[in-house]
């Protein structure tokens, strides 16, 4: 698990990213409640990088909030690949962010399934018109869970960012 320090030097190398090309960034989440938007405001001047953050725990916030299909969660639930697409494609045209990304989970200790176990996260990423999505099954209790997700989701953005020419 990351400590602050590294969390906030993550946080830095986002916000230089976005900063260069006059980018903000929005983040849709689940799983965290809200833990990556706190992880990025943290940082003094977020402002100028960070948009807006929708939580969007239930299935109705994220229909209501972000435009999710309710067909997509009755036909693969909330913690799938097509939602977690769909919640950061939600997050762009919602906002004045050309970035986004999303995660959707089980953080457990209860909720999980023989399908979808504890620790089962879908990370999505919107930008420069693309919507890229990544699967991870996560060790450890809640918290553990929770803090690997806003790792994985603010460095996964960071890595797409600098992929862009």
């Amino acid at each position: 698990m990351p400590d602050s320090a590294e969390l906030e030097t993550l946080c830095q190398q986002l916000a230089q990213a976005l900063q260069q090309r006059g980018w903000m960034m929005a983040t849709a989440e689940s799983c965290t409640g809200g833990l990556i938007a706190g992880a990025c405001t943290g940082l003094s001047g977020s402002s100028v990088w960070f948009e807006r953050g929708f939580v969007t725990y239930s299935n109705l916030a994220k229909q209501q909030m972000l435009g999710v299909p309710e067909s997509l969660l009755v036909a693969h639930g909330a913690v799938s690949e097509p939602v977690a697409a769909a919640m950061a494609q939600g997050a762009v045209q919602q906002s004045a962010a050309q970035v986004a990304l999303s995660v959707t989970g089980v953080a457990g200790p209860t909720g999980g399934s023989v399908e979808k176990p504890v620790g089962t996260v879908w990370f999505g990423w919107q930008l420069a018109g693309q919507t890229l999505t990544e699967h991870h099954l996560l060790a450890g209790d809640r918290a553990q869970v929770r803090a690997q997700t806003v790792q994985i989701a603010l460095a996964g953005l960071l890595q797409r960012l600098q992929a862009i020419a």
